[in-house]
């Protein structure tokens, strides 16, 4: 998983003109292009590949006159649909290249389905719901279906291996919820500077460890188990080390901070009238 906020069609998106359907391809992705998000803080499978592939997606799914809730729709199909091959098929190469290719695909659809948005115009409350929704879902249920699978064929003799996904799972839950929750603190508090980041190349690359794209790409090795798990494994760990360092330099910059006054009052919860 990115190690960036990921990618929405919210209400802030950009509100320029509506391109005409009748448009190319490539002036639709040309549009898309000037129009891109800055690259600060984006891994390198998402930065120079994903988004790529994003944008043709975009210019198809416009031209097609698709929503960019269909988009999501979309996406979620081909990730969800990977995800269940995964746990219930027997680790082939043919099952490899068809969960990578669904994966990859997902993913870039679930790039596509924000510049659909930017090409209409503007974003939803509901379509950002919708994106956040599927691809916190997609990232607990990747990680289980590894352990599944783990489990059915048993490819190792010791079940320590089994932690492996266990802990993915909780360290890819925890950075999108921190990535989401900071965002938000930030946005709220009046005291909170921008988060500053570097558009460098190499920063780039080496947080590529931690892109959903990277992960998508290592299940290529599905059919061999000893190098898939080796994988796997070390992505899970160089993740957690990133979640480490994130949580610490959150930790210093909410202290920063100080009194949460500026932060908006909180609701108390509604008491149920049945008591």
């Amino acid at each position: 998983m990115s190690q960036s906020p990921p990618a929405s069609h919210s209400p802030s998106a950009d509100q320029s003109p509506r391109p005409s359907q009748a448009s190319s391809i490539s002036e639709l992705v040309a549009a898309l292009s000037s129009a891109q998000k800055p690259a600060a803080g984006t891994p390198a499978y998402s930065r120079f590949i994903n988004r790529r592939l994003g944008r043709y997606l975009a210019a198809a799914a416009y031209k097609l006159g698709a929503t960019p809730n269909q988009v999501s729709a979309a996406s979620a199909l081909c990730s969800f649909a990977g995800i269940a091959v995964i746990a219930l098929a027997w680790p082939t190469f043919n099952v490899a290249v068809l969960v990578t290719l669904l994966l990859v695909l997902g993913y870039a659809l679930d790039s596509a389905d924000g510049q659909v948005a930017r090409l209409r115009g503007g974003g939803s409350p509901v379509g950002e719901w919708l994106d956040h929704m599927i691809d916190c879902t997609k990232i607990a249920t990747l990680h289980l279906a590894v352990l599944v699978g783990l489990f059915r064929f048993g490819w190792f003799k010791s079940d320590l291996v089994l932690l492996i996904p266990m802990m993915y799972v909780v360290v890819g839950s925890v950075t999108f919820f921190g990535l989401i929750l900071m965002e938000q603190l930030r946005r709220n508090n009046a005291a909170a500077k921008p988060n500053p980041r570097g558009e460098s190349v190499l920063k780039s690359l080496l947080i590529a460890p931690s892109d959903y794209g990277v992960l998508c790409l290592v299940f290529i090795t599905l059919a061999w188990p000893t190098v898939f798990v080796t994988l796997y494994g070390l992505l899970m760990a160089v993740n957690l080390l990133l979640l480490v360092a994130a949580v610490t330099k959150w930790w210093r910059e909410l202290t920063s901070l100080g009194a949460t006054s500026e932060l908006p009052p909180q609701t108390p919860p509604e008491v149920s009238a049945r008591g």
